[in-house]
């Protein structure tokens, strides 16, 4: 799979959502996976596109002291012409603090909050007005899952969201690509990765959701695709609004939910 592939789902999100406009300055966020060293990449030959007039750097928030990640970070930025800044930080002492433990771990929630309080921060004091997410669409259905199963709501992450505290725009131009694309483009292009400092990787709640949806695909193929299709095919939503539901005084949609009309 070529990087082709990537930017034509880039320039499809960006047709859709409006993610980048002339004059905007992004930000990476730069994590060091396998998703934001693509989307660095990857933006940055979607800035060579017609009337495409943005500016772009990255951003790394290094949560602990790990040169040889940042190097290897910033060997891949000057590699490509790059603009990479690295802001060391003393997050994972503060996450190992006891008063900051939960059940003997580091809690994902306070870390991501760090995190992107100094992302958000460093963006603003470079200049830039958006900061550009490496999160794709399996990401998207994982997001979900958690809501509905923790939060009692049926809600993701938005391809675009403006923040007005911090009086920045995020965006995530790869929410039209699967973890399996990205996987692919970054292994034939030889795209390196850092290892995730995190001690919870693999141990984590979205992880517990990969492997629930994972086991879904496995057993019904196009569920991956239909998962994907749902997160914006807003019309064929047969949500319980409680107005609607009374205005239309229906206990059976007319024709929208073959499924639903069998049960009825």
């Amino acid at each position: 799979m070529k990087l082709q592939t990537i930017l034509k789902a880039i320039r499809k999100a960006d047709q859709d959502y409006s993610l980048i406009e002339p004059k905007d300055k992004l930000a990476v966020a730069l994590s060091g996976g396998k998703d934001s060293m693509l989307m660095f990449l990857a933006l940055s030959m979607y800035q060579k596109f017609e009337g495409k007039d943005f500016e772009l750097c990255g951003i790394h928030v290094s949560i602990a002291d790990h040169p040889e990640q940042d190097k290897l970070m910033q060997e891949f930025a000057d590699k490509y012409h790059l603009d990479l800044h690295i802001e060391k930080t003393k997050i994972y002492d503060i996450l190992n603090m006891e008063k900051n433990m939960k059940d003997g771990r580091i809690q994902c929630s306070l870390c991501s909050n760090l995190k992107k309080g100094v992302l958000m921060e460093t963006a603003k004091n470079l200049g830039c007005n958006k900061v550009a997410f490496g999160h794709h669409g399996d990401d998207a259905m994982e997001t979900l899952l958690m809501n509905m199963i923790h939060g009692a709501r049926v809600s993701t992450f938005s391809p675009k969201q403006y923040m007005s505290r911090m009086d920045m725009t995020m965006i995530r131009p790869f929410v039209y690509l699967t973890e399996e694309q990205i996987i692919e483009v970054c292994r034939i292009n030889q795209i390196p990765s850092v290892k995730p400092v995190c001690p919870n990787d693999g141990h984590s709640e979205r992880q517990t959701m990969k492997e629930m949806l994972e086991s879904i695909y496995r057993q019904y193929p196009d569920a991956h695709k239909n998962f994907m299709k749902a997160l914006t095919n807003r019309e064929a939503d047969a949500l319980w609004d409680p107005r609607k539901v009374r205005e239309s005084g229906q206990t059976c949609a007319d024709d929208t939910d073959q499924y639903q009309k069998q049960s009825c």
